[in-house]
């Protein structure tokens, strides 16, 4: 008992801090150690993780796919192993697929693949409500954001297609009378 008492003085006479509190405070020490400790990647790891990632996923040249809705977009978000990752800019559509660890699942900007990310481009967001193409109502400073943002894609990435509203219609008019 001498001893936990000699413990208990000494550590309320060098940290002014109850024996409590004290070990409170050590064990949160720790539990942030180990949790910011496991947050980064040794170097080893990282290399071992990007070689897995690179024998799963086979780059192929990117396929033109010509004029599709924003609708036909969707399914080229990185779900589908065996189809291109896209992404649009401005209506233009450029294949990603180079980027996986970006714009893949799981990817930091995963939520931009498959579909027109101007506006959350041009605004620097990761609100559902922005991943659109609609680009009015943004200020100069955020038009110049996205121009920016388009300049890198057109120096990355290939484009292969462009977004259009709705797809034309190859059918007759056949309820017309002579």
């Amino acid at each position: 008992m001498a001893l936990y008492t000699t413990i208990t003085d000494a550590i309320t006479d060098y940290t002014g801090l109850s024996p409590t509190a004290f070990f409170t405070i050590s064990a949160m020490m720790v539990v942030v150690y180990k949790l910011v400790s496991t947050m980064f990647v040794a170097a080893d790891d990282y290399v071992a993780v990007k070689r897995e990632q690179q024998q799963q996923f086979t780059l192929r040249e990117p396929v033109q796919i010509g004029d599709i809705t924003e609708e036909e977009l969707r399914p080229y978000n990185g779900s589908d192993p065996n189809k291109p990752l896209l992404m649009a800019i401005k209506g233009k559509i450029y294949d990603v697929s180079r980027s996986r660890m970006f714009y893949g699942p799981g990817g930091p900007y995963a939520l931009f693949a498959g579909r027109d990310a101007s506006r959350a481009l041009a605004l620097m967001s990761f609100e559902p409500s922005d991943l659109t193409g609609n680009i009015e109502g943004l200020s100069a400073s955020e038009l110049e954001v996205l121009e920016d943002w388009e300049a890198k894609f057109e120096e990355k990435y290939v484009k292969v297609g462009q977004l259009v509203s709705e797809r034309t219609s190859t059918v007759k008019d056949e309820t017309k009378v002579d």
